[in-house]
């Protein structure tokens, strides 16, 4: 069964930083993935992309993330991660990871909180 559990989120000062790691089972990333990467979803608004590998080989950003966060992946332990620099008040938000084994097949994690707050 896959299982998708993303960790490293909490609390932190505007300007600070973070990393989130996705760690998942059943899927082995050296392999074929169609997707993988990170989404968010602040209270009252829709879920966004935050940033993801595709399946040729390119990473997409969402706009403010652009510059200040940087996804990457280990696939020997099938992780991927987000680097986030220089955190906003306005980031705050649960993410979550995706992978998508096809077009078809979304596996989510449970999510993680990140608030950024003096």
């Amino acid at each position: 069964q896959v299982q998708v559990v993303e960790s490293g989120g909490g609390l932190v000062q505007p300007g600070g930083s973070l990393t989130l790691s996705c760690a998942a089972s059943e899927i082995t990333f050296s392999s074929y993935v169609y997707l993988m990467g990170w989404y968010r979803q602040a209270p009252g608004k829709q879920r966004e992309l935050v940033a993801v590998f595709t399946s040729w080989g390119d990473t997409n950003y969402g706009d403010s993330m652009k510059g200040r966060f940087t996804i990457s992946r280990d696939n020997a332990k099938n992780t991927v991660y987000l680097q986030m620099n220089n955190l906003k008040p306005e980031d705050t938000a649960v993410y979550y990871c995706l992978i998508r084994t096809s077009p078809l097949q979304a596996y989510w994690g449970q999510g993680t909180q990140v608030t950024v707050s003096s």
